[in-house]
């Protein structure tokens, strides 16, 4: 409810939750602050206005915010997810939407958008709705796809880093799948300039 006489600059409210998200994961956290500096990035070379770059921002910012209701047993497990224990961890894009909605600031629903559709798929085959092509958020879209550089190229208890162009590779084969690929394209000329870019060519 963006118009009401009761909402506040989403602004004003991002550093108190993101304390409490580095405070459940640090882990979580830093990734968090990463994806906003490559969403950003991107966002910028695809001419998104000031505003849109705001939203995007907390989008990024906010898009893994729901992991504060997943439980330690699942959130912290070091090894590959059993059926259940995935379909826990998929909540975190509700948890993550109802947080930011329930915030009632300015441009909520835009945001909590972008939160529950960032682990959608161009080819409809991700969650939580289905979604595909553009009936997915442009922020979704943007997010999902520096997301995935990110997760790839850090550590992780369940994988290895992987190198610049390993991830490269396998965004390309992700692209009209998992990604959209003309947003892909453009990432592929951000990603070379970007001080987050990982070593490996």
């Amino acid at each position: 409810m963006k118009n009401s006489a009761y909402a506040v600059p989403m602004e004003k409210v991002v550093r108190s939750l993101t304390v409490a998200l580095g405070a459940r994961d640090h882990h979580t956290r830093l990734h968090c602050d990463r994806v906003v500096q490559l969403s950003n990035e991107l966002g910028r070379h695809i001419e998104l206005s000031e505003r849109e770059l705001g939203q995007l921002s907390l989008g990024a910012q906010f898009h893994d915010l729901g992991k504060i209701g997943i439980p330690d047993s699942v959130l912290l497990k070091p090894e590959a997810f059993e059926a259940d224990e995935w379909a826990c961890m998929k909540q975190h894009v509700l948890i993550g939407e109802q947080i930011v909605l329930a915030i009632n600031g300015e441009h909520s629903r835009e945001i909590a958008s972008a939160v529950r559709h960032h682990h959608e798929h161009f080819d409809g085959s991700g969650y939580p709705d289905r979604l595909s092509g553009t009936e997915i958020p442009l922020y979704s879209r943007i997010i999902s796809l520096t997301d995935s550089y990110d997760a790839m190229v850090e550590t992780r208890p369940y994988h290895r880093p992987r190198q610049h162009r390993e991830v490269m590779d396998i965004l390309s084969r992700e692209a009209g799948h998992k990604h959209d690929p003309d947003l892909l394209h453009a990432f592929c000329a951000v990603i070379e300039k970007s001080p987050t870019r990982t070593s490996g060519d």
